[in-house]
């Protein structure tokens, strides 16, 4: 009996510890802890979520899944870092002036005009009443808060939360990205399912947390030397 106690006292301790780490985003996911891993393959017409309108025949293209004055920022901060963004065929945009129950990360083509979006999750610092909007940002550590700015994608691995990519801020308001293992990764609480039982998703600490069905979709479209860009119009 005293033995049979023991072990359930163990199994107690474990689970409480996992459930102390879920959500979070934090220096666990270093390259001395975690496992590279290859990009999958996008499957041809394969592209995450919700299809967009998104061709303008004469002059440049437009996108109609994104507010107009963020996709300026976006394609300007592209040009900006163009020097170290050498992928530039495919970006996506994450507007966080939108609620989390909105598909608010946008996938965009400039290559061929097309676009789709899906959901994500933003950190907890920057909505600490949990409204399901951003209030603020921070590139500061232990703020777990999400950060704006272009991002530039990097490796995959095996870490805390599973397969996951490295972020590297590119940006003064997000310099602290790589440092602060901010990375995509995915996530119960990014799931569609969430929206119908709470109206929006739960939080990360600074990451870009998506449904845990959607994670190939975002590797495969995104793949290594893209960016992100992410903020509030």
């Amino acid at each position: 009996m005293a033995q049979h106690e023991t072990m359930m006292h163990r199994r107690a301790m474990m689970m409480a510890g996992a459930a102390m780490v879920v959500g979070a985003c934090s220096r666990s996911s270093s390259p001395l802890t975690s496992t590279p891993l290859a990009a999958p393959a996008l499957p041809p017409g394969k592209l995450s979520s919700v299809p967009a309108v998104a061709r303008g025949d004469s002059g440049p293209k437009t996108f109609s899944t994104v507010e107009p004055s963020l996709l300026r920022k976006a394609l300007a901060s592209l040009d900006r870092h163009g020097d170290r963004i050498k992928a530039r065929d495919r970006i996506a945009i994450v507007d966080f002036s939108a609620s989390s129950s909105d598909m608010r990360m946008h996938f965009l083509d400039v290559a061929d005009g097309k676009a789709s979006r899906l959901l994500v999750a933003h950190g907890s610092g920057s909505d600490p009443r949990h409204t399901g909007f951003v209030e603020r940002f921070s590139n500061a550590f232990n703020s777990n808060a999400s950060s704006e700015g272009a991002f530039l994608t990097q490796d995959y691995y095996v870490g805390k939360h599973g397969r996951s990519q490295r972020l590297v801020g590119l940006d003064p308001t997000n310099s602290n990205a790589l440092a602060r293992a901010v990375v995509i990764h995915s996530a119960w609480y990014a799931n569609e399912d969430m929206i119908r039982t709470h109206g929006k998703l739960g939080r990360s600490q600074g990451c870009f947390a998506v449904g845990e069905n959607k994670l190939d979709d975002v590797f495969s479209f995104l793949g290594k030397g893209r960016m992100i860009f992410a903020a509030r119009t």
